[in-house]
């Protein structure tokens, strides 16, 4: 029995899931023609609260697609020091939008109205990019899954747009904020200009991303999903994945949550880990002590087929998803006690 945790991008579509694509009805997407993905896109708008929707290969695209649209070449975005738009994206708000970052600390990852403030250029001032964009990350993937609240994003959006700045949400895992927060999806819109949502991480689908955003905005999102090669014709098979994963695997998300503190807990108790962040939602990281690396660590795991990633120079990082369920836990759990780094 092989585990992965590496990623909840791993995943393998159900049976059900499979079914649904094989049933889909496709045309050209990029002639506005394919009746899945229109379908995906109407759904993924009433879903979120905005007004048009743009569905794409990747979240990398959506992210990227989604800063370009809210900014101007030599701008600068305020963002989370760790944030995936950051670090693990090739660099490309550099490369796409001709943008500057302002990195800040934030509060495991969620940044504060006080940190916003205190970033922001002096317009006037020539030596300095223009302030712009403000994109928050729901949930934090450094951060191991940390979330927003709505209230604490509607505190963050209403002080960025008093200062005309527009904001951007990576929400790769919005879901998984939402079934702890409990807070309606529908709400989000109104406090965003443009929304990333993943639906190949925790809701289980083989490919795909959409990019949610302003009616006024949408033209510009298509251009720019063309300029950058993600036209993708008769895309409704993996369209319809994405519908079914949006119907079924929202709720569920609940269960990786479980198991992932239960991990969390496990780990705590052992004499090699030390330390174990706070888990909140999928994602579990965890430090070792210094006697030992995380390729030790991961070393030993994969003798017993059990896949996890180094993520930091101590740091080791654990994702539970759809295809990770209580015996592969029990698993898990049984080999990490026994192995000795």
């Amino acid at each position: 029995m092989i585990v992965d945790l590496r990623s909840d991008t791993v995943t393998k579509p159900t049976p059900a899931m499979h079914q649904a694509m094989m049933q889909a009805e496709v045309g050209d997407d990029v002639f506005g023609e394919d009746p899945s993905i229109i379908s995906l896109e109407k759904k993924c708008v009433a879903l979120l609260g905005m007004d048009a929707a743009v569905f794409c290969p990747s979240g990398t695209m959506t992210n990227q697609i989604g800063v370009k649209i809210n900014t101007q070449p030599y701008d600068e975005v305020i963002c989370y020091k760790g944030s995936h738009i950051y670090k693990y994206e090739g660099g490309g708000v550099a490369g796409n939008s001709l943008a500057s970052m302002r990195l800040v600390e934030g509060d495991r990852g969620r940044i504060s109205v006080k940190e916003i403030e205190s970033n922001i250029n002096n317009v006037n001032d020539t030596h300095l990019p223009v302030t712009s964009l403000v994109s928050l990350e729901n949930t934090v993937v450094r951060e191991a899954g940390s979330y927003y609240t709505l209230d604490q994003i509607k505190m963050v959006s209403e002080f960025a747009r008093s200062r005309g700045l527009k904001m951007h949400l990576d929400g790769a895992r919005l879901f998984n904020a939402l079934v702890e927060t409990g807070d309606k999806a529908v709400e989000y819109g109104k406090y965003f200009d443009s929304i990333s949502i993943c639906l190949s991480k925790g809701l289980g689908a083989p490919v795909g991303s959409v990019l949610i955003c302003k009616k006024e905005l949408e033209t510009k999102a298509r251009r720019m999903r063309k300029a950058f090669g993600g036209g993708m014709r008769q895309a409704g098979f993996l369209a319809a994945a994405g519908i079914y994963a949006l119907d079924n695997h929202i709720t569920r998300l609940k269960e990786d949550h479980t198991r992932a503190k239960t991990l969390g807990k496990e780990l705590r108790a052992l004499t090699w880990i030390k330390s174990v962040m706070p888990v909140d939602t999928n994602i579990v990281i965890f430090s070792i002590k210094e006697s030992s690396t995380p390729e030790k660590v991961l070393a030993r795991l994969n003798e017993h087929q059990i896949k996890a990633i180094k993520f930091g120079p101590q740091e080791i990082r654990l994702v539970t998803h759809l295809d990770f369920d209580d015996r592969m836990l029990n698993r898990t759990v049984e080999v990490l006690k026994k192995i000795s780094v």
